[in-house]
């Protein structure tokens, strides 16, 4: 028997569940008592349902989250119609918010609002207890990292499997100061650093039991200069050739300090995602983002050009009042700074965020399930928004691949981006038999190669050996269609980094006898 199982549906097996190793590692004497079991959301809830149970559990803890909230619910459902005894108790961000309107919140025995760390050890010593508290929905207090209570770090809760096989999570700080009204982070306030000794030890004992790739999860990680530093500095005296790390970043904070340390890393070793999510100003005040455009502007030409960040973009469709114009000339604007990818999101009225304020003014219409995308607005159509999923999923297979840099821009010469990639987009959709999923490669390529050689003054041989090129610079074997324009060019050998094949295509080159 184990008392408590703390549980979550992951998005996919390679991403290691963070927040229930902070549950765990906050259990204190209650940690002997519980176990974690992690599943994915490609397994059926009947079949979670029936590992779960064979612990014979007191207490089920479940985090759920946007992309599991469905499947969370069956399971829920489930586990109360086998086990009508067993207390299951669910958290998580997408349980935050509006839980009068949530099945799963009423199935559940308790459900805990905000950061559970601490609130869900206090819930489970009571229930073992013998007190079953009179509320269902407890609101969580703020946990911080220095205090009488302060949080307990959960690093040495990654097992050798995880360390082998999945993301490995570390966070310096929670919390953001920005109100951004899309984002659920806008309601996470204060800022709270964990203690940058204590974490910079954790991480040494992460880079001794072999870790290499490091994910921060941290919203605004060159918030805090002098801890940005640190962390920098940190690992740039322990640069090995596989190091990997990945940071969100403000756009427009970058002063010098932070440069100086960045410019010394090797290319593709750091990966900043980078949230613009619009540069219309009239946008962007009317969700409260602050954002400096000229210095966003002069950050991302600087990581461009004088250092070897992998440099990942996003940008948001179906903003209140933004167009498929002025999001077009948004998306021009990003692309010629050269960020190596361009994340093209559809906006999500994530619950409890405060974008709803604008629903009536702005006519947004969202979908009442999970992921809650919008459907149409005041500014753009349900067709508009339909085109834009189209070119947002295409773009992905096409820009953000890595695998026809020097292809795509033959779509647009010296005109709009936008424009010549969203008109191939709609193209490409008619072409693949409304088709956007199970492409491959080389009928990619092949379709790309049709639309090129089609267009006006077009010339069909500098389109073949481009594609060629783009083949032969990701070291794969160059399609039948295309030999008759490769000449000499050859395919270099793969190099590839573990679990970084978007962010080593990126960084390859051309090997081509003139």
């Amino acid at each position: 028997m184990t008392p408590i199982v703390l549980t979550t549906l992951n998005a996919r097996y390679a991403h290691a569940s963070f927040g229930l190793r902070y549950l765990m590692a906050n259990l204190g004497p209650l940690k002997s008592k519980a176990a974690i079991l992690e599943f994915d959301i490609s397994q059926r809830p009947i079949d979670i349902a029936e590992e779960i149970l064979a612990l014979n559990p007191t207490i089920v803890g479940i985090g759920v989250y946007i992309w599991n909230a469905e499947l969370s619910a069956q399971l829920v459902a489930i586990l109360k119609r086998i086990r009508p005894d067993l207390i299951v108790v669910i958290g998580g961000p997408e349980v935050s918010h509006e839980t009068d309107k949530q099945d799963i919140c009423r199935l559940a025995d308790y459900t805990i609002t905000g950061e559970a760390d601490l609130a869900f050890a206090d819930l489970c010593r009571d229930l073992l207890a013998g007190r079953r508290p009179l509320l269902k929905i407890i609101s969580a207090d703020l946990p911080h990292f220095e205090a009488d209570r302060a949080l307990a770090l959960p690093y040495e809760l990654y097992d050798d499997q995880d360390i082998r096989h999945r993301v490995i999570y570390v966070e310096a700080s929670r919390g953001c100061p920005f109100r951004c009204e899309f984002c659920l982070s806008s309601l996470d306030v204060p800022v709270r650093n964990v203690p940058i000794d204590a974490f910079l030890h954790q991480m040494q004992m992460l880079l001794d039991r072999g870790v290499r790739q490091f994910k921060f999860v941290d919203r605004t990680f060159n918030l805090n200069l002098s801890i940005g530093r640190a962390i920098l500095q940190f690992f740039l005296d322990r640069l090995t050739a596989d190091l990997f790390l990945h940071f969100e970043m403000i756009p427009d904070r970058l002063p010098e300090g932070l440069r100086t340390l960045i410019a010394q890393f090797p290319p593709g070793m750091l990966q900043f995602e980078v949230g613009i999510q619009s540069f219309n100003p009239d946008v962007t005040a009317r969700i409260s983002r602050r954002q400096d455009n000229t210095r966003v502007e002069d950050n991302l030409r600087f990581l461009r050009n004088h250092t070897g960040v992998h440099v990942h973009a996003d940008l948001i469709v179906g903003l209140p009042g933004e167009t498929l114009t002025s999001f077009g000339q948004g998306f021009d604007r990003l692309l010629a700074l050269g960020p190596q990818e361009i994340q093209v999101g559809i906006l999500k009225r994530l619950r409890g965020a405060p974008i709803a304020r604008h629903d009536a003014q702005w006519q947004m219409v969202y979908s009442d399930h999970p992921p809650y995308e919008v459907l149409a607005t005041g500014a753009m159509s349900f067709g508009e928004l339909q085109r834009m999923r189209r070119f947002a999923r295409y773009w992905d297979l096409l820009g953000n691949s890595g695998n026809f840099s020097q292809t795509l821009p033959l779509l647009w010469g010296d005109g709009s981006a936008f424009e010549g990639f969203i008109t191939f987009a709609d193209w490409l959709f008619d072409r693949l038999g409304r088709r956007t999923h199970g492409i491959a490669l080389h009928k990619l390529a092949e379709h790309l190669f049709t639309y090129l050689t089609q267009m006006p003054s077009s010339d069909k041989n500098t389109i073949g050996r481009t594609l060629a090129e783009d083949f032969a610079r990701n070291g794969r074997e160059i399609p039948d269609f295309l030999r008759p324009f490769a000449g000499s060019i050859v395919a270099r050998p793969r190099i590839r980094r573990a679990g970084l094949v978007r962010q080593s295509q990126h960084t390859t080159t051309v090997d081509s006898a003139q």
